[in-house]
């Protein structure tokens, strides 16, 4: 089978990483055969990291390139895709292959349509504010990073539907639990888009510190200013994420329970328990669901609570290991490569039936 794979990012966007690429190599031993069209490449992701904006003339040579490789859709026997064809513009092209049944996947791991039905300007609301619902429905078969996600595609219409979780590789994500640092170490791994997420628990950061109780290390955040909070920022990288994770206490995922982030998929939870590292989290969207509290990580609602799970998990290091193992076990059973790299075989090998 021929498949036209057009993700959203190249190898540095975490969303495509992890929802497309690393299915590439089981796939293609199952004999799919791919070509991979990134609409943005890793320069734009590396301009977001430094915080510049990429130019005008950049994305408009990267959408050229995009309607260049659709020319040639028709050679391909399904089309992959990861959220949209082109963000900001009406869903023509993805009708137009519904009207001429070529058939397409598209993916989602989060809530894309909150970036139009909640966009701060009325006439992007106006415009395209059922947009996502428009590319759901014309699409053979929709994935859901989880329910919230899945139940906007039944919504909206869609003939299939299929939630199909962030998921690691086991291969890569060994467990090291306890880490041995002198300081109890409070890690968080994500992007500088998300980075604000972490002041939803400054006051609780800033008083578990105090007196060099602890410390925050945040890998991929930017640069942030919390009070009082001995915070260290590490650079990303795909090739050290893995080591860096093995090094925290505990994995943190604060959340606002507002709507983008009640359709975030999770995967920062299920990268610390791969390693089997505990978890805290904010019971908002798949959160509730990957965290199953007191058996493989804590649940935290408000600002004491997020203090005092932490001072429990300090002080009770024998149940940390086991939360931990416990996360580890979850994410072979659910949350893994090997688990559901099949799954998006069968799932493809059926719609060319």
């Amino acid at each position: 089978m021929r498949v036209l794979l057009l993700t959203r990012f190249a190898r540095l966007g975490s969303s495509s990483r992890y929802r497309h690429y690393q299915y590439l190599p089981y796939l293609q031993k199952q004999g799919f055969e791919f070509t991979v069209a990134p609409l943005l490449d890793d320069d734009y992701i590396e301009c977001i990291y430094s915080a510049q904006n990429a130019s005008r003339l950049y994305l408009l040579v990267r959408y050229w390139q995009r309607v260049w490789i659709l020319l040639r859709a028709r050679q391909y026997d399904l089309i992959w895709l990861e959220k949209e064809i082109f963000p900001l513009l009406p869903a023509w092209l993805e009708r137009w292959w519904a009207q001429r049944r070529i058939r397409y996947v598209v993916d989602y791991d989060d809530a894309t349509f909150h970036m139009y039905d909640l966009h701060p300007l009325r006439i992007v609301r106006l415009l395209l504010g059922n947009k996502i619902d428009q590319v759901m429905r014309s699409a053979a078969l929709v994935t859901a990073g989880n329910d919230y996600v899945a139940d906007r595609a039944r919504r909206a219409g869609a003939s299939h539907v299929e939630v199909i979780p962030s998921v690691v590789d086991l291969v890569r994500y060994l467990p090291n639990y306890p880490p041995t640092n002198e300081v109890f170490t409070i890690g968080w791994i994500g992007s500088p888009v998300t980075t604000r997420h972490l002041l939803e628990i400054e006051s609780a950061l800033r008083n578990f510190c105090k007196d060099g109780n602890g410390r925050v290390v945040a890998i991929g955040a930017s640069p942030v200013a919390m009070r009082q909070v001995p915070l260290k920022v590490e650079l990303w990288s795909e090739s050290t994420e893995v080591d860096q994770l093995r090094r925290f206490d505990v994995g943190i995922m604060p959340l606002p329970n507002s709507p983008w982030e009640r359709g975030k998929s999770g995967l920062k939870l299920i990268q610390y328990m791969a390693v089997a590292c505990p978890v805290i989290a904010s019971p908002v969207g798949v959160n509730s669901d990957i965290v199953e509290n007191g058996i493989n990580g804590l649940v935290a609602s408000d600002s004491g609570d997020w203090f005092s799970l932490l001072e429990f998990l300090k002080a009770n290091r024998e149940t940390s290991c086991k939360m931990g193992a416990s996360g580890r076990e979850k994410v072979e059973r659910k949350y893994s490569l090997q688990i559901m790299a099949p799954q998006i075989s069968r799932l493809f090998e059926n719609l060319m039936q």
